[in-house]
């Protein structure tokens, strides 16, 4: 079969992807195959390109954490029920479920499929049984743009900073992945939400798709604009991706009592912050990784209901994954960019 595949590591990633031919896997006990219609790239298929640390598979490698496609095997202590259905799969598999009730990353050890064992881009993927969702007649290029980005806004939103109708939640970098879920599933909650990016045409886009204030960053603390646009209150929820370089204005736009997440560190894990800050104003500093199948079904429910959808920035076929992965490095997307393995 056909994968696209990250032909050695470093950066740049995109002049190292090509398309190769691989054996097309079999499904292992509790696995299905999955013929894939559709996969999304996210920033994390740069990293697992780029070498990411702990990652002991050898190159070339296949990435791609968001799949969607119809099952056409199934491993044993599988049921035959799931051959032909059409599913979105939580690539985030947990080798380690004993979190207890209200603990929900407690115990997790994620094992993630397009980072430690072959992705999605590819003509067909195998996945745990257990980890994907019968989709029926969603469309596949909106699903695959969809699942692990919505997962990961989701828990941070949700299950990690308890967000309430009517909190102002902050979401620096408006444009990525998870930023612009993030941004849907606030308006979905009933919250007010506050973007940046050092883009204008980024921030006139997120006014379209509901932000209620928009921050041009030009490189310096922007934090006395977020406040402002709260009465100086300050927000109550911060949720982060970027790292290093909108940290310190991310933590002085924090209310008392507000609450920083974040799931990763694009321009960096090294960042300046203000300790006065966090315990005079009873900050929480708080991780989030993925999701779990229930935080899965939860989001994909809504997806399938209507009330949450992806913002798609182009669609490609496979020969043309070396420009979107530039465009991905580079930043220049707003949305999604889907793979249709159909075309």
């Amino acid at each position: 079969m056909k994968a696209a595949a990250v032909m050695t590591g470093g950066a740049p990633v995109a002049p190292n992807v090509e398309i190769i031919e691989v054996p097309t896997p079999s499904p292992g006990a509790g696995e299905v195959r999955v013929r894939t219609e559709a996969s999304g790239l996210n920033h994390l298929d740069v990293w697992v390109g780029m070498g990411i640390p702990g990652v002991d598979r050898p190159w070339p490698r296949v990435t791609g954490s968001d799949g969607v496609g119809i099952v056409d095997a199934v491993g044993s202590d599988v049921d035959d029920v799931w051959l032909g259905r059409r599913v979105i799969m939580n690539a985030a598999h947990d080798l380690n479920s004993d979190a207890r009730p209200g603990e929900k990353s407690a115990g997790e050890q994620f094992h993630l499929v397009g980072e430690q064992s072959p992705g999605a881009m590819a003509e067909a993927f195998v996945v745990r049984a257990e980890n994907v969702i019968d989709i029926g007649d969603a469309d596949p290029i909106a699903a695959a743009a969809f699942g692990l980005t919505h997962l990961t806004a989701w828990r941070m939103l949700t299950t990690r900073a308890g967000a309430r109708e009517g909190d102002w939640v902050l979401i620096p970098g408006i444009g990525g992945g998870v930023a612009l879920a993030a941004l849907g599933i606030c308006r979905y909650l009933g919250c007010r939400t506050i973007v940046t990016s050092r883009s204008a045409e980024k921030l006139e886009r997120a006014s379209e798709l509901g932000a209620s204030v928009g921050i041009l960053d030009e490189g310096e603390d922007w934090h006395r604009t977020a406040r402002a646009a709260t009465d100086g209150r300050g927000v109550d929820i911060c949720i982060d991706s970027i790292g290093r370089a909108v940290h310190l204005s991310c933590i002085k736009s924090l209310g008392r009592g507000g609450r920083f997440v974040t799931c990763g560190c694009t321009s960096g894990p090294a960042a300046e912050t203000d300790l006065a800050r966090i315990f005079w104003n009873q900050l929480s500093i708080l991780g989030s990784t993925m999701g779990d199948m229930a935080e899965f079904r939860t989001v994909v429910s809504l997806f399938l209901e209507g009330h949450l959808s992806p913002v798609i920035d182009q669609v490609v076929s496979p020969s043309g994954l070396q420009g979107a992965y530039a465009a991905l490095e580079a930043g220049r997307q707003f949305g999604k960019i889907v793979v249709d393995w159909r075309s």
